[in-house]
């Protein structure tokens, strides 16, 4: 049996084994013909399939597996496994999870990205103050399709898969909003301060005085090393980080010895929650939806606004920078790899450039006057 109808719809249905694996399904067309050469396109790629299994041990290679397995071998353990996984969930959404690797290739992540463009952050049409919720950034769409890139990375290097229509990655990039620095300004400080919980202010304090990421923030008691004064963490990507333990530093983390055996920063439960097994008064780990949470919060109680938590990263460079007019050491403080991608903070030495100009103008106008004043 190829083809044949069934009394229950209008289409021709196709059915077929190869190497004792049945291949079924609807060719969803009315006409023979078409069916036909549908039936005969399914046959050599299930051909091909019987082939690939034969040669590496693996069928076909759908998203969800993909994913799963992205997942559990890689991404679980790092500290951006929740975004990871979200990205996933996303992609999976859209594509759908029986969707086979070898059928995406550019139309199809061209056709996502632009289904992206127009999705409302948060799922949300609204903020809270009824004005319209802005778009997904082109920035989180390009780390979405990041994360599909790679899904193939990995089949093609450690499962040995052959995806030989894998899109072009780098024409499909969209182009990213020149990234703000935001710093938090002298009358802001007050109300900041203000505004925080009193068991999150620790934190808080840290990762103004660390320059730190949100989950490089939530350090445990051995990741502390005052013999070296130096603190040493897991950060973006899985890469090691390493934060410099000042003085100030040094007297924040002492301050909190003994709240609890493993986390430096913990939090006060407000009341008991079975559920989550919280008891009222006992001290718990921050986390970062909790971080995020509790900020979202704080903004609202201080009045400030377009402040996020990765602000507190620029704070801290703006600040360091203004001090020191050392652009590679701050590139050194916030663990980046390159000092071109700490640049982005070179505008705050303008009034610095601007003042050494007048000087250089003014040492060279002197001269000339005292030339004049002879004459």
């Amino acid at each position: 049996m190829a083809i044949f109808k069934h009394p229950k719809s209008p289409y021709w249905q196709i059915e077929f084994s190869i190497d004792g694996h049945t291949v079924r399904g609807t060719s969803k067309t009315k006409s023979k013909k078409e069916a036909e050469a549908i039936e005969r396109q399914w046959r050599e790629q299930a051909k091909k399939d019987a082939a690939d299994k034969k040669r590496t041990g693996n069928g076909p290679l759908t998203l969800s597996i993909a994913a799963g397995r992205y997942f559990t071998e890689v991404a679980e353990d790092q500290p951006s496994a929740r975004d990871t996984y979200r990205a996933l969930e996303r992609l999976i959404k859209f594509f759908g999870g029986e969707t086979r690797m070898d059928a995406i290739s550019d139309p199809q992540v061209i056709s996502y990205v632009a289904t992206r463009k127009k999705d409302r952050r948060y799922g949300k049409k609204t903020f809270a103050d009824k004005r319209p919720m802005t778009t997904v950034s082109a920035a989180t769409i390009n780390r979405e399709v990041a994360t599909l890139k790679r899904l193939f990375m990995r089949a093609r290097r450690s499962w040995k898969i052959i995806l030989p229509d894998e899109p072009n990655w780098r024409e499909l990039k969209l182009k990213e909003a020149k990234e703000r620095v935001r710093e938090l300004q002298e009358h802001e400080e007050l109300r900041f301060e203000l505004a925080a919980r009193p068991d999150y202010w620790p934190w808080l304090e840290f990762a103004r005085l660390t320059g730190l990421r949100l989950s490089e923030t939530l350090v445990r008691w051995d990741e502390v090393n005052f013999s070296t004064a130096k603190i040493t963490t897991i950060g973006k990507g899985g890469k090691t980080v390493t934060a410099e333990i000042s003085e100030e530093v040094r007297e924040l983390l002492l301050s909190l010895k003994g709240q609890h055996p493993e986390y430096v920063f913990t939090y006060l439960a407000k009341r008991t929650v079975k559920r989550t097994e919280k008891v009222r008064g006992q001290r718990y780990p921050l986390t970062t939806a909790g971080c995020s949470t509790e900020w979202q919060r704080m903004m609202k109680r201080s009045g400030i606004t377009d402040l996020r938590i990765h602000d507190l990263r620029h704070d801290f460079a703006t600040k360091l920078l203004r001090e020191t007019g050392n652009l590679k050491l701050v590139s050194q403080a916030l663990n980046h790899s390159d000092v071109s991608v700490t640049a982005r903070y070179a505008h705050v030495t303008d009034n610095e450039v601007r003042a050494a100009m007048d000087r250089v103008a003014k040492a060279r106008k002197k001269p000339r006057n005292l030339e004049q004043e002879a004459a």
